[in-house]
């Protein structure tokens, strides 16, 4: 995709070879053409960069400052098609989470009060169960998806295969005993570690596929994996202080 931009400061062809430079130094500008006249900046990049990413990649601390071209209205447009496609990305697990977290509110609400331990307890039991299945649908290619970012899974192939069932026991624990210690502490210590993995690739922007819901569907590897593992981890240890 291909945006302009106009940048203030620039006054002279080394100031047009200086701000060239910078912007062609970030990985995802694939060419910049900067012009004095008008003071332009013609950006192709493999994905929509905003402002703030442009002037990072130029400077914070120098006096040149770029701007969106008023003309370009594709910015906009971009804008627009990156928050649907957002949406449209994570829609099953957007859905998936609110079908278990309305089941697990309407069976924690009890003559018009909602018991919040009741609720986590029957949430976290949906949620293993559910995202265990997924694994379980194509059990080889979650652990190769699983493979190229678990800190575990990298080192130890069966780990992948294994962790689906662990998910599972977790899940059938919760409808068990869900008041046990042992069960919310392994929680805790299970998804705080996968969650090590996941922070990893996203620091790193990883462009590799989660394995949250197994191989059934395309999801990025994103803040919203380490949510979610993180979700899981902060509500074991509130059933488990019983806070």
């Amino acid at each position: 995709m291909t945006h302009s931009y106009t940048v203030s400061g620039i006054t002279c062809e080394g100031c047009v070879a200086k701000v060239k430079s910078k912007l062609l130094m970030h990985p995802d500008v694939t060419a910049a053409d900067v012009r004095l006249e008008g003071q332009k900046a013609i950006v192709t990049m493999n994905r929509h960069l905003t402002v703030d990413e442009l002037q990072d990649a130029i400077g914070r601390d120098t006096k040149y400052s770029i701007h969106e071209d008023e003309a370009d209205t594709s910015h906009r447009q971009t804008d627009r098609e990156a928050t649907r496609s957002w949406f449209a990305t994570y829609k099953p697990l957007l859905l998936i989470g609110s079908f278990i977290a309305g089941v697990s509110l309407i069976t924690a609400t009890h003559q018009g009060t909602i018991h919040g331990m009741m609720f986590m307890n029957h949430f976290m039991a949906g949620f293993f169960l559910v995202f265990s299945f997924f694994k379980l649908l194509n059990l080889k290619g979650f652990a190769e998806s699983y493979a190229m970012y678990d800190l575990l899974a990298k080192k130890i192939s069966l780990y992948g295969y294994v962790y689906p069932f662990i998910e599972l026991a977790l899940g059938v624990g919760y409808i068990v005993r869900p008041d046990s210690f042992g069960l919310n502490l392994a929680t805790a210590i299970v998804m705080g570690f996968s969650s090590l993995g996941v922070i990893e690739s996203v620091l790193n922007k990883k462009k590799i596929r989660c394995a949250c819901l197994g191989n059934v569907f395309n999801l990025p590897m994103s803040t919203v994996t380490i949510i979610e593992d993180l979700l899981m981890v902060t509500m074991s240890v509130l059933v488990m202080t019983g806070l």
